[in-house]
């Protein structure tokens, strides 16, 4: 899945793509260099970010959406609102990407029922700008999984088909570096849940703190953390995630080739 912010604040490239033809020449170049879907998102959920209205989320994403699916490009929606998930669906958005697991706007499970398009369920405990406050946990893994668990419970509830579902831990989100590592060293408690696992920690703040210089300055934000952002995508395939998303897609591409080539198996096989 490759990473399309339209968006003039995302932390790692808000702005660069806030041009309706770039955007759609850059969703065009990652599905040329391997992505699968291109999800396309016009509010930043940054820690700390504010919020824009849904008119203005709307104004910016549509267009790209109507444009990408016009060139036969398969996209997602990333987006916690039911009004701009339904006019995306409506210009060619095959899924939904929700940050918040149906938490944000209760309106978003009838929308992705009605519709049929796969709904990717986030674990999510509030918004960006006072998400950090959240990260408090006895046992992240438990806790991730029991509250992903609820948000699955409360799709098909509302008639949304189990085979549309797919789960995401959210790296990030409410979560510190440490509470990031745990998720990621126990995927295969997730994945019992038994949906596919989206994995996203593409340029994620902890690696830059995990790639700290000599004088301890964390490692920037952008294409200097994405060997870091390939790495543990392979390791999360390699334990079974369904899928990535990823700022950078060719190499993430080329290296999950390789892993596929090499004939290693699924540890959660």
């Amino acid at each position: 899945m490759g990473i399309l912010n339209v968006t003039p604040d995302s932390f790692s490239d808000g702005g660069r793509y806030a041009d309706r033809s770039a955007a759609v020449a850059h969703g065009i170049e990652m599905r040329t260099d391997g992505a699968h879907v291109i999800d396309v998102g016009g509010e930043s959920t940054r820690p700390g970010a504010g919020r824009v209205d849904a008119a203005e989320e709307s104004r910016r994403v549509l267009p790209v959406i109507r444009d990408l699916a016009a060139a036969g490009v398969r996209v997602s929606i990333d987006t916690t609102r039911a009004s701009v998930a339904a006019a995306a669906i409506e210009a060619g958005a095959v899924a939904v990407n929700d940050v918040s697991g149906g938490l944000a706007d209760p309106d978003m499970a009838a929308v992705v029922a009605s519709s049929g398009v796969p709904w990717i369920l986030m674990h999510w405990r509030g918004h960006s700008r006072g998400m950090q406050q959240l990260a408090v946990y006895q046992d992240v893994v438990a806790e991730v999984r029991g509250e992903l668990s609820q948000r699955v419970d409360a799709a098909l509830a509302a008639g949304v088909a189990a085979e549309k579902i797919i789960i995401d831990p959210g790296l990030g989100f409410a979560k510190s570096a440490e509470h990031n590592w745990a998720l990621t060293r126990h995927l295969g408690d997730l994945i019992s849940l038994g949906f596919p696992l989206l994995f996203a920690t593409s340029r994620k703040s902890y690696l830059g703190a995990l790639l700290r210089g000599p004088d301890g300055t964390p490692r920037p934000a952008g294409e200097r953390r994405d060997a870091a952002t390939v790495a543990t995508s392979v390791l999360a395939v390699a334990a079974g995630a369904w899928g990535v998303r990823v700022h950078q897609v060719r190499d993430t591409a080329d290296a999950l080739a390789v892993w596929t080539a090499s004939g290693a198996p699924r540890l959660s096989s």
